[in-house]
């Protein structure tokens, strides 16, 4: 039995493509973890989405056993963590659940945004932090100006900067030594009662759902009674084990060591990242500090493509919710797309792969509305709503104003982009709060940008205007208030709710007359004509026609009277009226991608 002294928990920071997931792979080899044969790149990152996209969507431990120079066989805790902004929540806990962390930062790029903000947020975890510089093998590597920028940040010294390339498999065993050396060992605290860390879950669909645990006081041993503190239900332990490429079930975890337990826990809505575990009887008083519901930042409506899929959509949904929590869907309809669910994601990145996931795992076609964000309308008696569609925004006439969630958004970039950058940023309505330089040709930014703008295009267009160098995080900053108004979309005199928009009343008719055009192009022409209106509340702000078809039914009056022809043309006249009144025009799902892209 292995002691905490000799125990190393710790987890791998960087911005995306840094070589996080690399590292761990060469760790995994260099520990006799995984052997050569078995090995694969990217190995902890099992999703076919993650594979493709090269990017960790979910926390990944893993339990390795490493002979050290000093002679002593120590046990490694590593829990590799997505990089992406959307994914935050996901990393503050993983954070939670260590000592330590080894600060990746490539040799080429050097310091990012995510690198920034995943450093705070180990900083405000109190986690020693081993700096490796990786990717010293490349052409373009610059190890000597890049370890300056590390030693600035940090305030260490550039001698003590690891160097490695992850790849090639060079400098890696000097950092599987600094770990036993640098990174604290838990504190033994094996007499107390039981308290657990969840710092993540995923689900089983034959074991139900599984916690993944660090215990930091007590031992969690199988046949336990379980109570979780923020839901105060309780449970027996059926299974407790340790993370290998697979689970592998033990008798019981003791204090310091990471691992998961099975306890017939039917949906992962029971079990809440952050929560405490203790025992039933004579558990522990206080729970771990830090623990905060995950709060969905993006809104949209999900509706299935072929309307006899709603049921379909609503089992992949609710499995989906299964293995993550932080999704969260109720039923709504829309006079345009008929059944379907409004959803609310971590962030635009979170929604893309959700939807990947429904047409991958479940086979269902579905078409996403204009995502939206949460609004606080305070309307004129006194009293305050929270809103997160256009269509359940209250009568205009019943509002006083409405506040919008505010990004603080941090973007670094060399000095070249500064000019476009910042003219993007005050298209999107940000306010410059500071800028600082981070050597002679980098520099970074820091805006509030309204998150309305943040979620449509902004990224897409950061990248075309830096032409791909300038790297962005953000995270929320509170709610402002804004002169914003509900633009909606009216075809032949209805409102087609999924259309609808909040939008600052500036942008209103530009976004309107822009909006009006590009449905001109993508509805069919019919037998009468289609107006298409862009309107704030009773006021039309912009409008086009789709032209009718017109049958020349004058074609066969040759010579004659000309009343002859007016007869026939007042008859085409009538029947088109007619037409118009009953006619329902089909809108393509051409068109609801395009107000998606807003281009």
């Amino acid at each position: 039995m292995i002691t905490p002294e000799y125990i190393r928990n710790f987890c791998i920071i960087a911005h995306i493509d840094h070589g996080k997931s690399t590292l761990a792979d060469r760790f995994l080899e260099i520990t006799g973890t995984i052997s050569k044969e078995k090995m694969q790149s990217q190995v902890l990152d099992d999703m076919d989405l993650e594979r493709e996209r090269g990017i960790t969507i979910k926390s990944h431990p893993i339990r390795m056993k490493y002979s050290a120079n000093d002679g002593n066989t120590y046990q490694f805790n590593l829990i590799d963590t997505p990089g992406h902004v959307d994914f935050s929540y996901e990393v503050s806990r993983s954070l939670a659940a260590c000592e330590g962390a080894i600060l990746v930062v490539d040799a080429s790029q050097g310091i990012e945004a995510q690198t920034l903000t995943n450093i705070f947020l180990a900083m405000e975890n109190d986690l020693t932090i081993i700096p490796v510089m990786n990717k010293v093998d490349l052409p373009s590597a610059r190890p000597e100006e890049i370890a300056s920028q590390i030693s600035d940040l940090l305030g260490c010294d550039k001698d003590s900067i690891l160097s490695c390339s992850a790849k090639t498999g060079e400098g890696i065993k000097p950092i599987l030594e600094q770990v036993i050396t640098e990174i604290p060992p838990p504190k033994d605290r094996s007499g107390q009662p039981l308290q657990s860390l969840v710092f993540d879950s995923i689900f089983d669909s034959f074991r139900g759902a599984v916690a993944y645990v660090r215990v930091f006081e007590g031992e969690l041993a199988k046949g336990q009674q379980i109570k979780f503190f923020s839901t105060g239900k309780v449970f027996e332990v059926d299974e407790v084990g340790y993370f290998l490429m697979g689970r592998v079930p033990v008798k019981s975890l003791k204090t310091g060591e990471v691992g998961y337990i099975i306890a017939s826990i039917k949906t992962v809505s029971d079990i809440n990242i952050g929560d405490t575990i203790t025992t039933r009887i004579n558990g522990t008083e206080k729970p771990i500090p830090g623990y905060r519901e995950v709060k969905p930042m993006v809104f949209s409506g999900i509706y299935p493509v072929d309307k006899g899929d709603y049921e379909d959509l609503r089992s992949a949904l609710e499995k989906l919710r299964l293995n993550d929590s932080s999704i969260s869907y109720e039923p709504e309809t829309s006079t345009a797309l008929g059944f379907g669910f409004r959803a609310g994601f971590l962030g635009l990145l979170h929604m893309e792969i959700i939807q990947e996931r429904l047409l991958r795992e479940f086979n269902v076609n579905i078409i996403t509305t204009v995502p939206n964000v949460q609004y606080q309308v305070y309307l004129k008696n006194d009293t305050q709503v929270e809103i997160d569609s256009p269509a359940r925004l209250p009568a205009q006439q019943d509002v006083d104003y409405i506040s919008e969630p505010i990004s603080k958004v941090q973007i670094i970039t060399p000095t070249d982009y500064v000019g476009p950058i910042m003219k993007l940023c005050e298209e999107k309505r940000g306010k410059l709060k500071n800028m600082e330089y981070l050597e002679i040709t980098r520099v970074c930014l820091n805006y509030d940008i309204p998150l309305a703008e943040l979620i449509i295009d902004f990224f897409d267009k950061l990248k075309s205007c830096s032409r791909g160098y300038a790297s962005m995080d953000y995270e929320t900053g509170g709610y402002e208030r804004n002169d914003l108004i509900k633009l909606d979309i009216l075809i032949n005199g209805s409102p087609v709710d999924a259309f609808s928009s909040i939008i600052h009343r500036e942008k209103a008719f530009t976004f309107g007359q822009m909006l009006t055009t590009k449905l001109k192009e993508l509805i069919p022409r019919q037998n009468y004509e289609v107006a298409i209106q862009a309107a704030i509340g009773t006021k039309v702000i912009a409008r086009t026609t789709v032209k009718a078809y017109r049958k020349d039914v004058t074609a066969k009056c040759y010579g004659g009277d000309i009343s002859r022809k007016r007869k026939l043309l007042e008859k085409q006249k009538e029947g088109k009226k007619r037409m118009k009144q009953v006619g329902n025009i089909e809108i393509p799902q051409e068109a609801f991608l395009a107000v998606l892209s807003r281009e």
